[in-house]
């Protein structure tokens, strides 16, 4: 069975419960013979590459990918050059209607945060969205913002400190206990899209923004402590959970950078590959990302077969493909090798790592204004975000309605 929860674009959440497809094996039966191609090729390129693994020259040994990795990429000339805005309808438009852009599980997986264009973050229960016996939840707290939000992110090590970036360029760091923010970071000249605490280093903090800059900032410090400049705008960031001293992030001229923050000068690694702005970057493990981008697709890149000079274009082992993306950003979570992310088809999305092809979706519909159910009319509404619960196969999700729904791989 498929549990499903929903909200409106008010604060109450409803909870519908979908009947499992009665004859689920004929489904899964035609949904594998809709795949077998994909299937086929998936499997003979993991077994080609496992045969190449252990003599290819292409890859690096090193565990630690930055252990004693003493080599730099030399600053390109379009370094220099002044990029033209490629994506400036995507920017410009991106999140307008948007009610929960973001989502984010505290450390614990107690609870999470959402928030959005309505300059508030909502904090949930979620144990109290999976109780049958009450129809309607609450948030437990709500945090205000001056401007529209456009990142939230917990620290993982001071469970109340969350971390927030909004359209005004502000880095706002809060402590959900007192509902109150208590230190404002606000050097980004332009708007900032996303925030990440360090995991291994839960003093830091990076931002990245329209200003084509990603900073990394320190609680302990009222000023950033060091500035990366971008060739574009930036429209993520994320720490390594792996490595203390690399980031990446992923940037409108089509591409994904990885840096060492003993040098910031230059980047570890350039990722090339996608045709369109890439959107979200993730790390899968210590050797893998994850990145997204807004032509519809994913990509999975070996960190162990980046170059030691120039772009990295024979980095990426697969490409995903199934989901509809191509001027919003529609969310991206990983957990154990499954990837979720959303659709402008308002659909959820879900891969495993292996393989090309979605290994399941659900559609959201609408919520109808009078009844409160919902409908198969989506109104030209699309996923907005999503986000795994630890390492459980449930996922918080929303649309563009500001309906939530908690959904579990059955």
């Amino acid at each position: 069975m498929l549990i499903t929860q929903t909200s409106s674009s008010k604060d109450p959440l409803h909870l519908v419960v979908f009947p499992r497809a009665t004859s689920l094996s004929n489904m899964i039966e035609a949904r594998l013979m809709r795949n077998i191609d994909q299937l086929e090729n998936a499997y003979f390129t993991m077994k080609s590459q496992g045969q190449l693994s252990d003599s290819s020259e292409m890859g690096h040994t090193d565990k630690n990918l930055l252990q004693n990795r003493e080599r730099w990429l030399p600053v390109q000339k379009e370094m220099n050059q002044n990029p033209d805005d490629r994506l400036r309808t995507f920017f410009d438009g991106l999140c307008k209607y948007v009610r929960y852009s973001t989502f984010e599980f505290r450390s614990g997986e107690d609870f999470f945060a959402a928030a959005g264009v309505s300059k508030k973050i909502k904090i949930f229960d979620f144990h109290n969205l999976l109780d049958d016996s009450v129809d309607i939840h609450y948030r437990v707290i709500e945090l205000s913002s001056k401007s529209k939000l456009s990142c939230i992110c917990w620290s993982n090590y001071i469970k109340n400190y969350l971390a927030s970036t909004d359209y005004d360029g502000v880095v706002q760091i809060w402590d959900a206990t007192t509902g109150q923010g208590f230190s404002q970071y606000a050097e980004h000249q332009k708007r900032a899209w996303s925030v990440d605490f360090s995991q291994l280093d839960p003093t830091k903090l990076a931002s990245g923004s329209d200003d084509h800059s990603v900073k990394l900032w320190t609680i302990n410090e009222r000023k950033s402590v060091s500035t990366i400049r971008n060739v574009a705008n930036v429209c993520c960031v994320q720490f390594s959970p792996h490595s203390a001293n690399l980031l990446a992030f992923g940037s409108d001229d089509y591409k994904t950078y990885c840096y060492d923050f003993r040098n910031t000068r230059n980047p570890w690694c350039a990722l090339s590959g996608h045709g369109k702005a890439v959107s979200y970057v993730k790390f899968l493990d210590p050797e893998t990302l994850i990145s997204a981008s807004t032509e519809n697709t994913l990509k999975l890149w070996d960190l162990n077969k980046t170059n030691s000079s120039g772009l990295s274009i024979n980095a990426c082992s697969l490409t995903f493909r199934g989901h509809t993306n191509e001027k919003n950003f529609v969310g991206l979570s990983i957990s154990e090798g499954y990837i979720a992310c959303g659709s402008e088809m308002n659909e959820v999305y879900a891969y495993h790592k292996s393989f090309p092809m979605p290994r399941t979706s659900h559609k959201f519909g609408s919520i109808d204004p009078i009844s409160g159910q919902e409908t198969s009319d989506d109104n030209g509404q699309f996923v907005s975000s999503v986000c795994w619960r630890g390492k459980s196969e449930m996922v918080v999700t929303a649309n563009s309605s500001g309906s939530i729904k908690v959904l579990q791989i059955v």
